[in-house]
């Protein structure tokens, strides 16, 4: 295939990308009365949560994953492991370098390291096989390959995205939330220190100064008790709130590893695994092909409902402007260009090393994890601590508009590499 035939398959999924999400956008202003406000948008949410994606999710996986896809897919978990810590690692160069506002170095650190790893690839990659002289096989294979790469990925991103992006962002948000307190109170504590030490040099100039009470041993002594009694405590709190964040960390991981989701991904590969239970809704023979096909159904509902969504939610980023450029600028730069190039060179050498399966599909997609735009969950993290609500969505909208051309760029370079 020529250059321009492979832009035109890279770029076809993107541009339905943008035009259904430039729906979504308009939805979500006046223009059309505001069908997708923000409740709309919540609760459309978690109809896709619950009902859409697991729908898609278990009827690709159950249809196309065997045993033996699972054991070769094993550099996966691998691979988006790596996304996460080499971009963690740039987006904290990036804050020491630029020295942003505390509100934001957690939405930097988390932009630069958390991908879309779910709502995109969905989208983006069956669409690939779609094209007419695409270069991954026969349309129907590459399809339910892509489907189910797509929502390993998803599945994987989750449980990264709600530990390792879900503490960065609190540790931040709770970091600035202390410091804004700090500040609030700092005033009023100065005026209170500064009567009290007036009040009390009052009263030490009205004392009888023949009256000489020798209490400095029993005043250090208590001075001594409080100091120990004080790191005792300090010792327990810091003992107590340790065992606090692991505990909250688990559970977050819990919750997340029995979302519809994951619950659909391990229902998935069960059935896919083992033939008898395959034998039962898979194929034209079997007797409750009828689940399949009703599954399949819903799942047909993902694609649409969330670029909707994608859309709407980005159009907030449209009321502000309160991220300086520069911060913009670099997110884009790490997130888009350095990370796809990292990890281009670590797709290449695991393949030489022959550590992947021989599908070019399976490559496409390892590489074009690390190409994705920061994951939407960003957003639910700032309003769920209500730290850096605009400041997220400013981010979101730049970076994922940037993503339009970057993104058909690395897929039109990687369709022509592994063509």
């Amino acid at each position: 295939m020529g250059f321009l035939e492979l832009l035109e398959v890279a770029s076809m999924p993107v541009i339905q990308v943008l035009l259904i999400s430039a729906l979504g956008a308009l939805m979500a202003t006046q223009f059309f009365d505001n069908i997708l406000s923000p409740d709309i948008r919540k609760a459309l949410n978690k109809i896709v949560f619950v009902i859409f994606t697991p729908s898609l999710v278990f009827s690709s996986f159950a249809k196309s994953v065997s045993l033996d896809d699972m054991i070769s897919w094993w550099f996966m978990p691998v691979n988006v492991g790596l996304t996460f810590l080499i971009g963690g690692i740039i987006g904290w160069i990036l804050v020491k370098l630029l020295k942003p506002n505390l509100k934001v170095e957690g939405l930097i650190i988390a932009a630069c390291s958390s991908g879309n790893m779910g709502n995109l690839p969905i989208v983006i990659i069956p669409a690939i096989c779609d094209e007419k002289g695409g270069p991954f096989g026969a349309r129907d294979i590459c399809r339910n390959n892509a489907l189910s790469y797509a929502s390993f990925s998803m599945a994987l991103g989750g449980i990264f995205i709600w530990t390792y992006t879900y503490q960065t962002v609190k540790s931040r948000s709770l970091k600035f939330k202390a410091l804004e307190a700090a500040e609030i109170v700092k005033v009023p504590n100065k005026d209170f220190d500064a009567n009290a030490e007036t009040h009390l040099l009052k009263d030490n100039d009205s004392e009888d100064t023949t009256i000489q009470v020798p209490t400095s041993t029993y005043i250090g002594d208590t001075e001594n008790q409080i100091i120990v009694d004080q790191d005792q405590s300090n010792v327990s709190k810091k003992r107590e709130s340790s065992w606090h964040r692991m505990v909250e960390v688990m559970s977050h991981l819990l919750a997340e590893l029995m979302s519809p989701p994951a619950i659909a991904t391990f229902f998935g590969f069960l059935f896919g695994a083992v033939a008898w239970l395959r034998n039962i809704i898979i194929g034209d023979d079997a007797p409750l092909r009828v689940i399949q096909d009703s599954l399949q159904l819903l799942g047909n509902g993902t694609i649409p409902c969330i670029t909707l969504l994608l859309g709407g939610n980005l159009a907030q980023g449209l009321k502000s402007s309160s991220v300086k450029p520069l911060t913009l600028i670099s997110i884009i730069i790490a997130r888009l260009l350095l990370l796809p190039i990292i990890g281009l060179f670590i797709v290449r050498a695991a393949a030489n090393f022959d550590l992947l399966p021989v599908d070019p599909l399976f490559q496409y997609v390892l590489v074009m994890q690390y190409a994705m735009p920061p994951a939407m969950n960003i957003s639910t993290m700032a309003q769920l601590f209500e730290v850096g609500n605009e400041e997220c969505s400013v981010i979101l909208l730049w970076t994922y508009s940037a993503a339009a051309i970057a993104l058909t760029a690395w897929s039109t370079f990687l369709l022509w590499l592994l063509s």
